[in-house]
């Protein structure tokens, strides 16, 4: 061990044989890590060119309030959003709250009564299940209006049924591919998982409407879904594209209609997407895009590191050192409350913001189970600066996202690790 690590192991206060295992893990990822910034340099150049493409200038950053008519510093935004994510058009607006309130605006603007709405990948996350209404009873969900909702599984080995989802879509409006993990095990989708099933969808239906929440995928591939065959795509400017500076807000890119009809659902029907004031924000929201590619390759390297060293003390992880990622989400199974809520602690304990909290498991809008959160976050709920949440349930896995700076991901980790050595003996 080196007088560095000796140090870095008195600053964060963790035993220094744990060192070791950091630099077997660093070590380990190595080639990951090389992978992740080939990645990252690509997505740097397609940004900053549909940036310039977009003519986005100095003088767009004051802002509107009121009503926001003729905001041409939203309207370049825009333009910048939609380039660079191969799109027609783009809604890019600080007055969406959530992903969720993203996803909800394409779904609700689009869907009409009798529609048919099918899920490609199994069950969708937590908080969807509400706006869909299988879960929970909130009142203006999809089913309460009318629209019908099937779910397709995925097949044996835990890829897309493609025959399934093709079979299904042959009577849908619209099919809603979930790009993420959500709260399970399986795999997110691909990039170019989601070009078959666009390409099935099209030949059953051509009329189908595919739709990706794209929360937590962005930028970690060279390509977005509406480059390869999405119709629309939506997701949070919390999470990756707003690259750790958006304070609030959410995006939805896609075919020009089809942006406008989620316009008009968050707005009113006339005013659609003319309307939003920026509110002195959109210097912000330009930056964060620009750093988005940066900032979801630090993620994704600190993700990268944490399996390996997870691996290290025991833990199952998902998905491993040396796979592909396509979201920014880590699962790692802990296998008992204690060690989520050990594991919650030193995510908590590594943050810039309410590192001397100690989270605790709550209810929580939208989720059925009680969930545990740690976030010591520059902004609420920001889940692009590092971040780990669980529902309280079997197998007791954690989810484990973002990171604005790889290394406070390991600092993190050896943490936890602390607790392991101190309490299980590790």
């Amino acid at each position: 061990m080196n007088e560095r690590d000796r140090r870095i192991a008195r600053i964060l206060d963790v035993p220094e044989e744990l060192m070791g295992l950091a630099a077997e893990a660093r070590a380990e990822v190595a080639m990951d890590v090389d992978r992740i910034e080939a990645i990252c340099r690509e997505n740097t150049a397609r940004v900053l060119t549909a940036m310039a493409a977009a003519d986005l200038r100095d003088y767009h950053f004051g802002g509107t309030e009121g009503y926001g008519y003729d905001d041409t510093g939203r309207d370049a935004l825009e333009r910048a959003f939609a380039l660079a994510f191969g799109a027609e058009a783009a809604l890019v607006r600080i007055q969406m709250v959530s992903g969720t309130h993203a996803l909800a605006c394409v779904l609700l603007g689009i869907l009409r009564p009798g529609d048919l709405l099918v899920c490609a990948y199994g069950e969708p996350y937590d908080t969807l299940r509400t706006v869909i209404g299988i879960s929970g009873a909130a009142a203006g969900s999809l089913l309460s209006m009318g629209v019908s909702y099937l779910q397709v599984p995925p097949a044996a080995h835990g890829e897309p049924d493609l025959d399934g989802i093709a079979e299904a879509a042959a009577g849908a409006r619209m099919v809603l591919v979930q790009r993420s993990r959500g709260y399970s095990w399986r795999p997110p989708l691909s990039i170019e998982d989601i070009g078959r099933i666009s390409q099935r969808v099209a030949q059953a239906n051509p009329e189908a409407i595919v739709f990706v929440d794209n929360c937590y995928g962005e930028f970690t591939e060279v390509a977005e879904p509406t480059m390869v065959g999405a119709h629309v795509a939506a997701g949070s400017l919390i999470k990756n594209p707003g690259g750790g500076i958006a304070p609030s807000g959410g995006y939805v890119v896609g075919k020009s209609d089809l942006v406008e009809l989620a316009a008009t659902r968050l707005t009113a029907p006339g005013l659609g997407s003319h309307l939003g004031p920026t509110l002195g924000h959109t210097r912000l929201l330009a930056q964060g895009l620009f750093l988005a590619p940066r900032v979801t390759a630090e993620a994704l390297a600190g993700s990268a590191f944490a399996a390996a060293f997870l691996r290290r003390l025991g833990h199952e992880v998902s998905p491993l050192p040396g796979e592909a990622r396509s979201d920014t989400v880590l699962c790692v199974r802990l296998g008992s409350p204690e060690r989520v809520k050990a594991f919650c602690a030193a995510v908590q304990a590594s943050s810039p913001v309410d590192a001397a909290i100690t989270p605790v498991p709550d209810d929580m809008p939208g989720y059925s189970d009680k969930v545990i959160m740690a976030a010591g976050a520059f902004v609420q709920g920001s889940s692009i600066e590092l971040s780990a949440d669980a529902p309280m349930r079997e197998p007791y896995d954690v989810f484990l996202q973002g990171g604005l700076i790889r290394h406070q991901v390991e600092f993190a980790m050896l943490r936890y690790a602390a607790w392991l050595y101190r309490n299980e003996g590790l």
